[in-house]
């Protein structure tokens, strides 16, 4: 028994810190260190992690050296162990951050033995005048804060961080403790391994956070679905966790147009605002934060209501310690996440490029995450599954899965029709190229390697692109097929795979699987069918369109297109303001079209009593991207399309959905400049004389099947579109 048994650990505790009892199991922890024993810490945000070494700094000799990665957190630690003591050199820290008179300030206070605790960045314990002052110095322990840092598993890896056991040995041996709030069984091995303690005696509590509801929502209208969800959980707290800093910029304007208290947090801010950020968050001087994953590491607010991931993480170990900023005090905690699988590819992509043993890590990590998103399985299961913990119940009846079960069905017959596709495709293609072949979709690819030839061409075009993608999918995370890392998203089958086509298997599919593959409208992302579409309504507005279309000798999807009749049978506008608010409706459009179709909701509304969504109605910000204006601005200028996409880094493909929601919201573009360069005069006047005569849709499908396969690409129908829409609509 070592010197710890003997001390009353409660005593001290109320001593330091006012409370009379630990939580489990913080007092072994304590003990454990105070023992001279190496400790390795796996506990959920919210369980106590910090005290487990804040304690024993104050009680022991010498000063604890605490490794942490962030300098808003060390300040955040810093301030609050000041505030359990009369002097201010109790705690320090050491980073960057620092002029070299507080340096030399925080070093007299470490030498004088005032400081007991001195936090330090990875990257200050590396420098050599660093090494050198320590050596001098004695050191009680050292903690290693966010271990999961240490680890190319984890979800916030620091290379840095696995050059602490080297510089430990250089400065002085003394007990280390580990401690994180999420770790798998593999980065746990990672972290001890790396910190050369694999002896350490380890403390893991349970990662059950019974209080928070998880819930996965397709990514469609996100930004106008939270609004609402803010707006029907006024004055509560919450975070809102964006991948890119310009999204976090972009999405804290949309909230703040609409009446709500937000603030920005993210590393391309200067240090002074987002510290003036994070205090008004903690001071309640706003209600939200829209934050890149910089935010949140022991920030200390028990009272966050909920928190919405408007982008899916990278990993589930970033999804659980975000989520886990919710409810900290026991009480309400909603996590919810927007989810579309172009999230996914967008991350896959950021990938390229990378070594291959980091892309390999990366990709599994994704996988799980998309398993973990797309899965009909018990949330709470899953993720606790993931930390190696199990969880025993059938329904938790606090997750979405759980309180909506979603129907499955045996899809055998449809995965080996995809497994057949990839074969026939020779393993030398991506997803979405083998969903268009199964589904019989004629695009420019699927031409030029003759792949409409095959016999497996069209063999599942019941189904539609999006049903086959999902497949392909769940047979991926299901272990069947795998992406090749070189040839970055090229599918093969596994060995598993080859041996589900030897001998079939019943596969259960889930049905749900209606995750949208269209990331929110760039331009405003509004309306869409976020609530119950009024299909009486919408009927008769389809009956109005239908006669302006024949007084003008047009297709109706020309005057509105179906998602903006959608959404008017939504949100009921009636002013011509209101009505340039709805989906893919601009002030051209408006002016020209809009009056009878107001009056008309407007007598609608009037005769049926209808309470009309008017705190919900989600106001856009006027030209939050300057996308738009530089694309209009360069077409004026006649500029090359191609030059338009070099300039903006995007495809195409990208920039015709750009210019199609500029022309669809009824602004006019000329691009007969552009056209007349690159497409036939014939085949001009052919695609246009079908939009004008024999179109019903707008679809560019139909068109393709319409004017014959094989002759027309997919680009030169959607420009003639753009072009019929601007000359005959706007």
């Amino acid at each position: 028994m070592g010197y710890a048994s003997d001390i009353s650990l409660s005593n001290e505790l109320k001593k330091y810190f006012g409370f009379t009892t630990f939580k489990d199991p913080q007092e072994s922890i304590i003990r454990n260190l105070l023992d001279g024993n190496d400790s390795f810490v796996l506990m959920p945000t919210g369980g106590g992690k910090s005290l487990c070494y804040q304690l024993p700094a104050l009680m022991m000799e010498g000063t604890a050296i605490i490794i942490s990665p962030l300098i808003a957190l060390m300040k955040n630690q810093v301030d609050a162990m000041r505030s359990f003591s009369v002097d201010d050199g109790i705690a320090h820290f050491l980073n960057s951050s620092l002029t070299k008179a507080q340096i030399a300030k925080v070093r007299e206070d470490v030498v004088d033995g005032k400081t007991k605790l001195l936090y330090v960045a990875p990257e200050s314990l590396t420098k050599e005048e660093n090494i050198l002052f320590l050596k001098q110095v004695k050191i009680s322990f050292y903690a290693v804060d966010e271990a999961h840092c240490i680890s190319e598993w984890g979800h916030d890896f620091r290379p840095e961080y696995r050059r602490i056991r080297p510089i430990v040995n250089e400065i002085g041996n003394a007990p280390i403790i580990a401690l994180t709030a999420t770790a798998t069984p593999k980065v746990q091995n990672d972290i001890q391994k790396n910190l050369g303690m694999l002896d350490a005696v380890v403390f893991k509590s349970s990662f059950n956070r019974s209080n928070l509801y998880y819930e996965i929502r397709p990514k469609v209208n996100a930004t106008t679905e939270i609004i609402k969800y803010i707006k029907n959980n006024a004055g509560k707290s919450g975070i809102i966790y964006c991948l890119s800093r310009k999204k976090v910029e972009e999405l804290a304007e949309s909230l703040k147009v609409n009446g709500i208290k937000v603030l920005a947090y993210h590393a391309g801010m200067d240090g002074n605002t987002r510290g003036e950020n994070q205090d008004k968050f903690l001071m309640e001087d706003c209600d939200v934060i829209v934050a890149t994953i910089a935010f949140g590491m022991g920030i200390d607010k028990p009272d966050v209501r909920y928190v919405i991931h408007y982008d899916i993480p990278k990993s589930l170990e970033g999804y659980y310690q975000e989520t886990g900023r919710a409810g900290r005090d026991g009480g309400e905690g909603n996590c919810i996440t927007f989810y579309s699988y172009k999230d996914i590819q967008k991350l896959e992509k950021f990938m390229h490029g990378k070594p291959v043993a980091e892309q390999e890590i990366g990709r599994h990590l994704l996988l799980e995450t998309t398993a973990y998103a797309e899965s009909a399985l018990c949330r709470r299961k899953s993720l606790l599954y993931y930390f190696g913990e199990e969880y025993t119940e059938v329904n938790c009846e606090n997750c979405d899965n759980c309180l909506h079960p979603k129907v499955q069905f045996d899809g055998q017959e449809f995965v080996e029709q995809v497994l057949e596709a990839i074969l026939e495709v020779k393993e030398k293609f991506k997803s979405e190229h083998v969903a268009n072949v199964l589904a019989g979709n004629l695009d420019s690819s699927i031409k030029t390697y003759k792949h409409h030839k095959l016999e497996v061409f069209g063999t599942g075009s019941e189904k539609s692109v999006r049903f086959w993608n999902s497949v392909v999918r769940q047979a991926l995370v299901a272990g069947l097929i795998l992406k090749d890392i070189e040839n970055y998203g090229l599918l093969k089958l596994s060995p598993d795979g080859h041996q589900f086509l030897e001998t079939p298997y019943p596969f259960l599919l889930s049905e749900d699987n209606e995750y949208s593959d269209e990331d929110e409208d760039e331009a405003g992302g509004q309306g869409g069918k976020t609530s119950a579409v009024d299909l009486e309504l919408f009927n008769i507005m389809k009956d109005l369109r239908k006669k302006i279309a024949k007084q003008k000798s047009l297709p109706p999807f020309v005057i509105f297109q179906d998602t903006s009749l959608e959404d008017m049978a939504i949100q009921y506008p009636i002013t011509m303001d209101e009505l340039q608010n709805i989906v893919g409706v601009g002030a051209g459009k408006a002016q020209r079209y809009g009056k009878e179709f107001i009056d008309l909701i407007k007598i609608y509304v009037d005769e049926k009593e209808i309470t009309r969504p008017q705190d919900l109605v989600v106001k856009s910000v006027v030209n939050k991207s300057g996308m738009k204006v530089y694309i209009i601005q360069s077409i004026d200028r006649k500029l090359s399309l191609n030059d338009i996409c070099d300039a903006k880094n995007i495809s195409m493909s990208d920039l015709l959905t750009e210019i199609e929601a500029i022309v669809n919201s009824g602004t006019k573009l000329n691009l007969e400049y552009y056209i007349s360069e690159e497409i036939d005069e014939d085949h001009q006047d052919e695609i246009f004389d079908y939009f004008r005569e024999e179109a019903e849709s707008e679809s560019v499908e139909d068109a393709i099947k319409a004017l014959g396969e094989g002759d027309y690409t997919e680009d030169e129908i959607r420009l003639m579109r753009i072009k019929f829409i601007s000359e005959m609509g706007n």
